[in-house]
């Protein structure tokens, strides 16, 4: 536990403090307007991280992280617009809530749900995370490479669209990380006689130009689109005892299935709260009333997402594998301040371990701040002409990517991964899993070719060695499940026929 005080003892000097505040604040800002996600905060923010001190950043970004999710429920509410997909559920019952006059009423219910989530599965984080990391510490090259894969699978299966799709952004994403110089032979691959590609493809134009640039070519399209106006006061924000104790079990039940969703690698939050809502649905003695606004379908939805944070930064920090797209960026960030995420983070790097876990119970204790006492204000954030908004965010993008290589070369790259991922979204096909191949794919490739030199070429220990058989057969458990799913529907669906 000593650790953990040290690192709180830190976040409560002024400059840490400060840049939590503003990263939260920010978060809950950028969260709250529709088109402008967290993910692209974070990535935007991370050339400014470059110089600043490991612990700062991560504690800057970390901040956002809590902020963004947790700020669109705003535009879910009173727009039935949600600032990021985990949102989307709260619009079901949120959005009913507002145009009855009760706007004030479900945003209190989704703030306070958006804290107790956050604190419980903090517990979850610094409970579990020690241990697990010590755990990890005993796996080899095998084990982190069935955990790649199973992070990537996973993901392909769960995310929008298509299996097939998902697993073709995937392979996309780990082929853009192949210029440059075999990790393992030293030899120069796939340069094509560029010498801007003898050291690869850097993280942060790729990263940069797939959300940031791509979200905004989207939002070209619409934009003169202007959000019908609404009022919010604060009257009737604060929740009383008796609503704590009306909704106490539908907190903890909904932290909890958050935090456990939010562990399995790749899922993210908007699942989570799917499938809280659903808990919470068909538990209910009145069923009938979620969708029409009622205030159980809110908190069901606002904890489980936000617990979802707490949940993906466990494998992040003990295993070095992201629970979300966000999280693979966080892993970027770490990657550029030359830090190895993992096990070994909470030995060689303990200031930065228990710097997020520390970051994440403040962030939460300030978003509940923020959002209570300036919603009213915040709200006003949603009729920004999108145009205003649209022009400085490039010019962000393009000074960002600049500053950080001196090279005009990666603002090329930004935009035409900001093409590739705008066309990837018109077809369907998820950036998730293409952003999180790009993250992992040298970390696969460097354990995969140890572990095959060790046992000179055989694979056997993906059968012999418990995690990584363990980790190889949920892997393949998360790709055939789809198909044999998609294959009963369809059997179902023509036995239905013939019938008729």
């Amino acid at each position: 536990m000593e650790p953990l005080f040290n690192s709180l003892e830190y976040l409560f000097n002024y400059w840490p403090m400060t840049l939590l505040f503003v990263g939260v604040a920010f978060g809950i800002v950028v969260g709250s307007i529709p088109g402008l996600t967290t993910t692209m905060l974070i990535t935007l923010t991370l050339p400014l991280t470059f110089f600043m001190e490991s612990v700062d950043a991560i504690t800057l970004l970390i901040g956002m992280y809590v902020g963004g999710i947790s700020g669109s429920q705003v535009a879910a509410t009173l727009l039935r617009m949600p600032g990021t997909p985990a949102s989307i559920m709260t619009t079901f019952d949120g959005y009913p809530m507002s145009q009855q006059g009760k706007s004030e009423r479900a945003l209190g219910l989704g703030i306070t749900a958006s804290f107790v989530g956050g604190i419980v599965s903090w517990a979850f984080l610094a409970i579990l995370s020690p241990p697990l990391a010590k755990l990890a510490l005993t796996f080899g090259p095998w084990e982190y490479f069935t955990m790649v894969l199973m992070a990537l699978v996973m993901l392909a299966s769960l995310s929008q669209g298509s299996l097939i799709k998902g697993l073709i952004a995937a392979c996309l994403g780990m082929m853009v990380h192949l210029p440059g110089v075999d990790p393992s032979i030293g030899q120069m691959r796939l340069t094509f006689g560029f010498e801007n590609l003898e050291s690869g493809l850097s993280l942060m134009p790729v990263l940069i130009g797939a959300f940031a640039v791509s979200q905004i070519f989207k939002d070209i399209i619409n934009i003169d689109a202007k959000p019908p106006a609404v009022s919010v006061g604060r009257k009737g924000m604060f929740l009383n005892v008796a609503d704590i104790k009306k909704h106490g079990v539908n907190f903890i039940r909904s932290s909890i299935v958050g935090t456990w969703i939010g562990i399995l690698p790749g899922i993210g939050a908007n699942i989570a709260a799917m499938l809280s809502y659903s808990a919470a649905k068909s538990s209910s003695k009145t069923p009938e009333k979620f969708g029409t606004g009622h205030e159980a379908g809110v908190v069901a939805a606002e904890t489980a997402n936000n617990a979802s944070i707490g949940g993906a930064l466990i494998p992040l920090i003990t295993m070095g594998i992201p629970g979300s797209v966000v999280d693979a960026i966080l892993i970027g960030a770490l990657i550029i301040h030359n830090l190895e995420p993992g096990p070994l983070l909470f030995t060689t790097n303990p200031e930065i371990a228990y710097g997020i876990i520390s970051a994440y119970l403040i962030g939460n204790i300030i978003m509940f701040g923020i959002m209570m006492f300036a919603v009213v204000h915040i709200a006003k954030v949603l009729y920004v002409p999108r145009a205003y908004l649209m022009a400085a965010i490039i010019m962000f993008c393009v000074i960002g990517v600049f500053a950080v290589g001196n090279s005009f070369f990666d603002v090329w790259v930004m935009m035409i991964f900001g093409v590739v991922g705008f066309i990837m979204g018109q077809v369907k096909m998820p950036l998730g899993p293409f952003v999180i191949g790009f993250v992992l794919s040298p970390i696969a490739e460097t354990q995969l070719r140890s572990g095959l030199m060790a046992t000179e070429g055989s694979i056997m220990p993906l059968f012999t060695r418990p995690f990584a058989a363990t980790f190889f057969a949920i892997s393949v458990v998360s790709l055939l499940w789809p198909l044999y799913s998609d294959w009963k529907k369809a059997k179902a669906k023509k036995a239905s026929t013939a019938v008729e």
